[in-house]
């Protein structure tokens, strides 16, 4: 998924650290969020919601729906500010490669877009419908039920995913380490010479 070049969210700034917009930013967004919403009950209904995705991403129309049918807690055909704030979050992460830092920042909330049924339990195929979102990998979908799925039934409790958003987020953190001083040995070398 990209964000088309020149829509809106693309002069967006997303907190690397944190994954979250700056209150500048929450502004002009709640405004947009309004324009938008040209029925006047604060809210997107589904045709609104795929325009929108659809003119400031390359998503499939498919993929708009399922992220509709995510966002759309309540199911009542209508999303609020909160998730439209969340997707703009999620858009804006994989945008910018912080997938792995979004989802650890915000577990919780990543947890229960997830667990599409309500069960505190999420599967394999929950993964796979949103993939699209999360770039998570086969093989890393395969070490994370292998690795977290701590009680064995093929579905993870809020506490197992936790634990997997905190290794990878290790991992990410010693690879990103790892790059740093790759770069940084070359510019001594240079010096030496």
């Amino acid at each position: 998924m990209k964000l088309k070049q020149g829509s809106f969210l693309w002069y967006l700034y997303l907190d690397k650290l944190y994954c979250l917009l700056s209150v500048r930013n929450v502004k002009a967004l709640v405004e947009y969020f309004h324009l938008l919403d040209v029925h006047r009950k604060k809210t997107l209904n589904d045709v609104l919601f795929y325009h929108f995705l659809h003119h400031v991403t390359d998503l499939k129309r498919n993929q708009i729906t399922i992220v509709f049918n995510m966002l759309d807690w309540n199911a009542v055909g209508e999303i609020g500010f909160d998730q439209f704030y969340m997707l703009v979050c999620i858009l804006l992460a994989q945008e910018n490669h912080l997938e792995e830092q979004f989802i650890f920042r915000h577990s919780r909330p990543v947890f229960e877009l997830l667990d599409l049924d309500g069960e505190l339990k999420i599967g394999p195929s929950n993964f796979h419908m949103y993939n699209f979102l999360f770039k998570i990998k086969k093989q890393q979908l395969r070490d994370l039920y292998h690795d977290f799925d701590i009680t064995g039934d093929c579905r993870l409790n809020y506490k197992e995913f936790k634990l997997f958003t905190i290794f990878s987020m290790n991992k990410y953190q010693e690879s990103q380490k790892a790059v740093k001083e790759e770069k940084a040995v070359p510019e001594k070398k240079c010096h030496k010479l």
